[in-house]
């Protein structure tokens, strides 16, 4: 599979225009593709490429209700000819009538679901595990949660371009580790990576020392905003003001949380002068339109699309 085969470049750097002397722009990798966006193109790519090689003919992954990867799975199955089984957190979606916009989508594409309890999803390296679905399901290629294996992070490096290396900082959101272990392996030594994880708690510093080839990163674990699928009213209203003022989307699960924690960290002072920031937008807007369901339900503000 070559990669004109998968998707059609559409990159850019976007200038956000501040007061002071900080320089901060976006890598636009949401705009890769319409349906495999930003790092999930970049996870998936080589790992694509290994199934077809190996004559593997189902692809099965995991992933939450608006898993980002589930979709992504999903529609490069569809297009490239691969069965999709998705292993999908909480065995309660099983019934609903309605399933909610990512997992329409996915199903739309031919997408298989196995709904599982969060106790079992917990299982979901386990071998035992693995091997009952491969007697359910028949023979598949893995793709973990997240995307995030060696070959991922062999996509991920992919993203840093030699025009990039003049900048300070290169930062972006942090899930599964993946796409920052990437960035920092290839990134130059004058380089500081910054890791704005969407979870609570530090135990991604291991699962990103098990691929990262270098020591000039950190995690910044202060706008996590109370986990992975929670969000405030403080984050809507900035991603909906930076939406209106610069003309590029943010999600509210993680590119939405890494620039809120830019400018913030701009405000206190933590970038030095002069400093040039790169910010990696990794997509993930395909779960706006079920966050905002899930906003309107609870009467909060809903985030401008």
């Amino acid at each position: 599979m070559k990669n004109t085969e998968l998707i059609n470049y559409n990159v850019e750097n976007q200038k956000i225009e501040l007061d002071g002397s900080i320089e901060v722009v976006i890598k636009r990798e949401d705009l890769i593709h319409p349906f495999i966006s930003g790092n999930k193109y970049r996870k998936l790519k080589y790992n694509l490429i290994r199934a077809k090689e190996i004559g593997a003919t189902s692809l099965l992954t995991f992933g939450g209700a608006f898993s980002n990867h589930i979709a992504a799975v999903a529609f490069a199955g569809k297009s490239y000819g691969f069965r999709t089984i998705g292993v999908i957190r909480g065995n309660e979606l099983e019934t609903m009538q309605v399933l909610n916009p990512t997992l329409t989508f996915a199903k739309s594409c031919g997408m298989e679901f196995k709904f599982v309890s969060r106790a079992a999803y917990r299982q979901k390296t386990s071998q035992d595990f693995i091997n009952l679905l491969r007697t359910e399901f028949g023979e598949f290629y893995l793709v973990p949660e997240g995307g995030t294996n060696n070959l991922a992070i062999k996509g991920c490096e992919e993203i840093l371009v030699k025009e990039d290396y003049h900048y300070d900082f290169i930062c972006c959101a942090v899930g599964t580790g993946g796409t920052i272990s990437g960035l920092i392996n290839n990134s130059k030594s004058h380089q500081k990576i910054l890791g704005f994880p969407a979870l609570k708690g530090d135990f991604l510093q291991q699962d990103i020392c098990k691929f990262a080839n270098q020591n000039n990163w950190k995690l910044i674990t202060d706008y996590h905003f109370g986990g992975y699928g929670k969000i405030k009213p403080e984050l809507i209203s900035f991603i909906n003001k930076f939406k209106r003022n610069h003309n590029i989307p943010l999600d509210p699960v993680y590119t939405g949380k890494m620039m809120f924690g830019i400018f913030d960290l701009i405000n206190k002072g933590f970038f030095s002068k002069n400093s040039k920031i790169l910010a990696i937008h990794t997509g993930g807007l395909q779960g706006v339109t079920g966050m905002n369901e899930m906003l309107k339900r609870k009467g909060q503000p809903l985030i401008e699309i």
